[in-house]
């Protein structure tokens, strides 16, 4: 794997391992990649743990009407009427302009990821 695609996980790992809005599986699922290529940086080794890492993002970041649903429901419990209702506005209007994903820090970091390996469109 060159330089400039090795930063580019690395980067997004290190977000995915820490972001408030990643599931405690995806940090430890990236906290994997970080030890296996930390461990053997070789590109065999490194190949692999991004491939097991790109396998286990599949499917995981909230598409954009997931977000919705999640807003004009379970939200207005957890974050209030007003609050929900911004988020959802917001969201709204990223769709019109064409967001298919979440933007929360792990949605993004996950999303770019999977692009990065022709497993999504942006």
């Amino acid at each position: 794997m060159d330089k400039e695609l090795f930063d580019f996980v690395a980067e997004r790992a290190d977000i995915l391992s820490k972001a408030g809005s990643s599931k405690q599986a995806t940090k430890d699922a990236a906290l994997a990649w970080k030890e296996a290529v930390a461990a053997d940086p070789s590109d065999a080794a490194v190949e692999a743990a991004t491939t097991k890492l790109v396998d286990f993002l599949e499917g995981r970041p909230n598409t954009i009407d997931g977000v919705i649903a999640f807003l004009e429901g379970p939200a207005k419990e957890m974050l209030g009427e007003e609050a929900a209702a911004q988020g959802l506005a917001a969201q709204l209007a990223r769709k019109e302009a064409g967001a298919k994903w979440c933007d929360c820090e792990a949605c993004s970091a996950a999303t770019e990821i999977l692009a990065k390996f022709g497993r999504i469109e942006l």
